[in-house]
């Protein structure tokens, strides 16, 4: 009877055994999943590969894209990307489906500039034939890849996405588990001597005993060991071949949704409190400020404003390229403060989706050790960062504090709102001011070293007893194109924009005549005198707070630029 028990026990077992570690072996799922663009699939310009296309909950995404030539990998918000793309025909990869990767393709235009060195990007990788991208997310948000050649040529389209598969081989120790110890049970009972009774004797109540028991019926539907470890094993086995997952991109685990609809609503309230996020990270305004200082840097050195076209624009380059002018005629004509691309004070990065994008950097540097706000702008998604102003902070002012992590408001430049003024009326303003100090905006800013060391000159110009026989004005003028505006944590704005100052002066009657003699205006115009008259020009950037509407605050001037722009006579 033992061997009856023991023989099918190690049978089993064995059995139970190999079928758990073929589990963990030779029948094991594959570790990863891999999801590919059907071939044939038509191609763009630009290939964009969408959140959609990455496995939900894997963190060890990698993309693989082969090409017959050199092609850019670029990761970009959504949004952006999407922007950038336009109206441009793409190939665009969507979701995971069971044949594998779902795309559509859009018609349009069929080339495109190249995406390589795009501000929008937060990375990008160039490659020759082939390249696998490990898809990390660089911050909250749904991130995007783009492809594309070099805007002429088609966009990849040999496209495969990799990740861990989660199928789990559960049965594989409980089966190696079940089977050792049914081994060990089969070893046992070959070891085991059962106990021997001895006959009893005939006439014993034993002997009657067992005669009684033989004469009684035996029931039926019993079950021996052998085939209850048969049965268990076959069904144990089964479950665990179940569990023997396939390498269909289709398995890709899935969240399970709420169905709690408060846990909804809450989650909801909490999205629509959290501030939206600035549109660039911070790895990225430092590779555009490094660019921005850079070309700067190019330009001064050989005093050529060509040059600085690809980052350099509105005030910035207009005072540049003047200094470069007026200082190739007039030696003495100090060279311009140059820009530092770190460290970074503080920022103000707009949380806009929409073009133009406006950023703020505030550096300090041992070239430039009065803070400079330098102002960014980008007018639309396939261009890239320029600077627009440059602006030495005053002597004791404050630049608003900003949280890092959140992006700032654009605030409209022709609409107050809630403000005490229109970024725009508040240029005008300024204007208005230096032109007339004893106008109607005398009182609207607070007394500042720009506004006063402006009219102070003016006055004095105007009290010079050597010029009662000269009409003298001085005309400010705020040129709206340069306007931008970000709003301030406290409901303000900081507004940023950009003067056109005319200083002319006209002999008032025949044989009267301006003196030129000595002056940086006779280096200019070539004459030591004018019968006729003269305009000097100036450009002026200006940085100042405006304060929210119903605020006792006045108006104040943070920064200001001044540059010599040209003298012309009549």
């Amino acid at each position: 009877m033992r061997l009856k028990i023991a023989v099918p026990a190690l049978v089993i077992g064995a059995l139970l055994m190999l079928l758990g570690i073929g589990q963990l072996t030779f029948w094991s799922p594959p570790e990863t999943v891999t999801a590919s663009v059907p071939a044939g699939s038509e191609a763009g310009p630009v290939t964009v590969i969408d959140a959609g296309a990455k496995a939900p909950d894997a963190d060890d995404v990698d993309i693989t894209v082969r090409s017959e030539g050199t092609f850019t990998l670029a990761v970009g918000r959504a949004g952006d990307v999407d922007a950038w793309v336009g109206d441009a025909a793409h190939l665009r990869v969507t979701a995971i489906a069971e044949e594998g990767l779902e795309t559509t393709f859009t018609e349009g235009e069929e080339t495109v500039p190249n995406p390589s060195g795009s501000d929008l990007w937060t990375s990008e990788e160039t490659a020759d034939g082939s390249v696998t991208y490990r898809w990390l997310d660089p911050a909250e948000g749904d991130w995007s890849i783009l492809l594309a050649a070099d805007g002429e040529n088609p966009a990849p389209t040999d496209i495969s996405v990799t990740w861990p598969n989660e199928a789990t081989t559960g049965w594989a120790v409980p089966l190696i588990v079940i089977g050792a110890l049914a081994i060990v049970l089969g070893i046992a009972l070959f070891f085991v001597t059962p106990k021997r009774n001895r006959p009893a004797a005939e006439g014993s109540r034993a002997h009657q005993r067992r005669m009684e028991t033989r004469k009684k019926p035996k029931r039926a539907g019993g079950a021996s060991f052998g085939a209850a470890v048969v049965v268990a094993g076959l069904t144990v086995s089964g479950a665990g071949l179940a569990h023997a997952s396939t390498s269909d991109p289709s398995s890709v685990p899935s969240p399970d949704p709420s169905s709690d609809p408060s846990s909804t609503a809450s989650a909801t309230s909490e999205a629509a409190d959290e501030p939206a996020p600035p549109v660039l990270l911070e790895s990225q305004l430092e590779r555009i400020l490094a660019s921005v200082a850079t070309v700067v840097a190019e330009g001064d050195a050989a005093s050529d404003a060509e040059l600085l076209e690809p980052r350099v624009a509105e005030a910035a380059l207009a005072l540049r390229t003047a200094n470069y002018d007026v200082r190739s005629q007039a030696s003495d004509v100090p060279e311009p403060t140059p820009v530092a691309a770190e460290p970074v004070l503080t920022t103000m990065v707009s949380s806009e989706t929409s073009w133009p994008r406006t950023v703020v950097a505030l550096t300090q540097s041992d070239e430039n050790p009065v803070p400079h706000a330098l102002v960014l702008v980008q007018a639309d998604p396939r261009s890239n960062y320029q600077l627009s102003a440059a602006i030495q902070m005053l002597p004791g002012t404050t630049f608003p504090a900003s949280d890092g992590a959140a992006g700032v408001a654009e605030v409209p430049v022709d609409i107050a709102g809630e403000l005490a003024l229109a970024p725009q009326d508040a240029m005008d303003a300024i204007a208005d001011f230096l032109s007339e100090p004893d106008g109607d905006n005398a009182e609207t800013f607070e007394a500042n070293s720009f506004a006063d060391a402006i009219t102070s000159f003016q006055a004095d110009v105007v009290a010079d007893p050597g010029n009662d026989s000269a009409d003298i004005t001085f005309v400010h003028e705020s040129e709206q194109d340069f306007t931008h505006a970000l709003s301030t944590s406290d409901g303000g704005a900081m507004v940023f924009g950009y003067l056109n100052h005319t200083y002319s002066s006209v002999p008032r009657g025949a044989g009267d005549s301006i003196d030129l003699d000595g002056t940086v205006y006779e280096s200019l115009t070539g004459e030591t005198s004018t019968d006729e008259g003269i305009d000097v020009r100036y450009g002026e950037a200006v940085m100042m707070y405006v304060p929210p509407a119903g605020s006792d605050e006045r108006i104040r001037v943070i920064g200001a630029a001044q540059q010599l722009l040209s003298a012309e006579l009549r």
